[in-house]
């Protein structure tokens, strides 16, 4: 089964620079970003970061050759902290808990977001989608000579497989299950609405949107008690791959499960499984099946 695709709307992504070439990494929350560190690394990179406040890994300090704090919201401290370090060319990686960001007063204030934040929140204020605001900061980088490349350039060994992953294979009615969500989720990423659905027994119980698939696997979980609903995972046709690129991983996983998840299907090569051989174990010791299908 593929998983067809509306035309896309491709941004025009820089080419990596070859190593020895310095590269930034403007890191979130979570394992991502030191899985991309490594791979920089790996490359042959010098890998210089900017670790948003209150988000990053310290771990990140053993993979950098330097880490610079900067604050959320403040595009400029980014920009001018990368080109002190010498990187011209960056990856944007990690969670931000854009929800609690984006519609609290409070934490706006708190986090003190610089005159460029403050003019996109403003302008954005009748579409705050995540592709919209993420393709924007690429855009504000760029303009300061900060040019973000494909975040998925060094961790292809990391990205979702085509077919079962998993020793355990879709049954017959979850496989019925993934065929009536792909194309509605197909139809919720043209509207960029969010990256995942939740399916049981023929009816969709619960859609992705701004609280992330986290909180969706909860909603899904106590709106289905019975255990063994099936959970789809997918990037838009057309996705800038600057950021935001759809993850799962071991939390992923064992959320699922916890909340009764006994299936994910992912679009391969569009989807990044966090620790992809952990993830994949964790997979079969719960019995959940991982299971990736072509988004072509």
């Amino acid at each position: 089964m593929t998983l067809a695709t509306t035309p896309p709307s491709l941004a025009i992504l820089p080419d990596p620079p070859a190593p020895p070439t310095p590269l930034g990494l403007i890191a979130g929350g979570g394992r991502l970003p030191l899985l991309v560190a490594r791979g920089m690394r790996e490359a042959g990179h010098p890998v210089r970061a900017v670790g948003l406040v209150g988000q990053y890994d310290p771990e990140l300090t053993e993979l950098c050759e330097t880490v610079q704090e900067a604050p959320v919201l403040r595009l400029a401290a980014w920009s001018a902290a990368l080109r002190s370090m010498g990187a011209q060319h960056a990856v944007m990686v990690g969670n931000v808990d854009k929800a609690s960001l984006m519609y609290s007063w409070r934490a706006i204030v708190r986090n003190r977001p610089d005159l460029r934040v403050f003019k996109a929140w403003l302008r954005s204020r009748h579409d705050r989608r995540s592709n919209r605001l993420l393709t924007y900061v690429a855009d504000e980088l760029a303009r300061d000579g900060i040019h973000l490349i494909d975040s998925t350039t060094h961790i292809t060994e990391h990205m979702a497989g085509e077919g079962p992953m998993t020793r355990h294979k879709l049954n017959a009615r979850q496989r019925t299950d993934m065929e009536l969500g792909w194309p509605i989720l197909r139809e919720l990423l043209r509207l960029d609405i969010g990256q995942a659905v939740a399916v049981r027994d023929g009816d969709v119980i619960a859609v992705e949107a701004v609280e992330g698939t986290d909180r969706m696997i909860e909603r899904a979980g106590d709106l289905c008690k019975k255990p063994g609903w099936l959970l789809i995972k997918a990037a838009r046709a057309g996705h800038d791959r600057r950021a935001d690129v759809p993850t799962i991983g071991v939390r992923t996983i064992e959320h699922l499960h916890e909340h009764g998840g006994r299936a994910i299907v992912v679009a391969s090569g569009d989807v990044i499984i966090i620790d992809k051989p952990e993830t994949i174990a964790r997979a079969d010791q719960l019995g959940v099946v991982v299971h990736g299908v072509s988004p072509a």
